[in-house]
């Protein structure tokens, strides 16, 4: 099962980070089909946010075809992200934690990391549509 974060530094709403984790958790073939999602109370009990932040979230999950919730039962998922190259995953994780683990030798912070990955990624994306 799923276990949701909330990072105040990000920018990004909760509800939308809620929907990200999900998505990404999909994407990585964390979560599958017919998975449950937490139930409303223990994400609200777990993060200390309004039950409504949850609702908005699942609901736009629900209204991407992602997640369904059974009245009473709870959210499901309904369709998986994961697409042929999940088994490329394992292998591309240990290299980044070792680009993660040289990162930190080098003396980069958190901020400093994702600033250079983020850099380096859309350069990347750029130079693949040219």
């Amino acid at each position: 099962m799923i276990e949701f974060y909330l990072d105040s530094r990000s920018g990004v709403s909760p509800y939308l980070q809620l929907v990200q984790q999900v998505r990404q958790a999909l994407r990585l073939g964390l979560l599958h089909e017919g998975d449950q999602l937490p139930t409303v109370k223990d994400v609200v009990a777990g993060l200390a946010i309004n039950p409504n932040t949850v609702l908005k979230a699942y609901r736009e999950l629900e209204h991407e075809g992602l997640v369904a919730a059974r009245q009473g039962v709870g959210t499901f998922v309904t369709k998986t992200l994961a697409g042929d190259s999940l088994a490329a995953h394992g292998p591309l994780r240990r290299d980044l934690r070792r680009w993660l683990a040289g990162a930190r030798k080098a003396g980069l912070d958190d901020e400093s990391i994702e600033a250079l990955f983020m850099t380096t990624f859309r350069t990347a994306s750029q130079e693949d549509i040219a």
